[in-house]
């Protein structure tokens, strides 16, 4: 039986402090869950309601022949872990995956984010990245948390399958990439036309704040600025669908 005690710790990883204290966050859906474990995340414990483990046999089994700890919980107890407005009746408690850009493999493709800070559209993104097949994905520490709710919703699981890099050194790592034979794209409204870009072997494609661009910082590093070229009167394209058409033609 969880104690008040463990209900007000767990609930307190819906605060992105404690989720950096602690190493763990949360994970609501079976569909989450599922590809959660199926991606080797450790879970700590599952909480679930009884309806909810009454209605769905199979995935109650295939916890058990984990075996993982799950516990019932009331009504009232879920709610105050819940970050969504219709909770599916399933909460699962992960730890973290540490990871370093020493760890990065040696794809053809990276990405790269400045500064996302919208957690739907780094979720999008990872889900992005994930359908194209690009594996690592490099962050500076001003963008969206990875293990925030609504980025694991928006990235449907993405983000368990990818390889995703803090970087406090965001910029010396793209250089570090750089001497390693990668070279620099930069997605910016003032570059070269996607379509008539001539692709290299190694390549890291880096996408910045939409309301901001890209910093002169980075624009220093980037070896080639590029660009979705516009035919209609939309000032800019939304940053996770101009992630979308990129990958699409970087990935060919």
């Amino acid at each position: 039986m969880i104690t008040k005690n463990q209900l007000k710790y767990y609930s307190s990883l819906l605060n992105k402090k404690n989720r950096q204290e602690e190493k763990k966050f949360l994970v609501e859906g079976s569909k989450l869950l599922r590809e959660a474990l199926d991606s080797g995340y450790e879970c700590e414990i599952i909480l679930a309601l009884k309806d909810f483990v009454d209605e769905n046999n199979d995935f109650t089994k295939s916890i058990g022949k984990q075996k993982l700890n799950i516990e019932l919980i009331k009504t009232i107890e879920f709610e105050k872990l819940c970050d969504t407005k219709n909770p599916q009746g399933v909460i699962g408690i992960f730890h973290f995956k540490q990871q370093t850009i020493t760890d990065i493999k040696n794809e053809n493709l990276i990405v790269a984010m400045e500064n996302i800070s919208d957690p739907g559209n780094m979720g999008t993104i990872l889900r992005n990245c994930d359908w194209f097949g690009v594996k690592n994905v490099l962050l500076s520490s001003n963008c969206a948390e990875i293990y925030n709710p609504k980025v694991i919703r928006a990235s449907a699981g993405s983000v368990f399958h990818l390889n995703i890099f803090n970087e406090e050194s965001f910029y010396n790592a793209l250089e570090g990439q750089k001497k390693l034979g990668y070279k620099i794209l930069c997605a910016d409204l003032n570059g070269e036309n996607l379509y008539n870009f001539t692709q290299h072997e190694k390549m890291i494609l880096v996408l910045a704040n939409e309301a901001n661009g890209p910093t002169n910082k980075l624009l220093e590093i980037c070896d080639v600025r590029i660009t979705i070229p516009r035919i209609g009167k939309a000032e800019s394209l939304n940053v996770a669908g101009a992630s979308a058409v990129i990958l699409a033609e970087l990935s060919k």
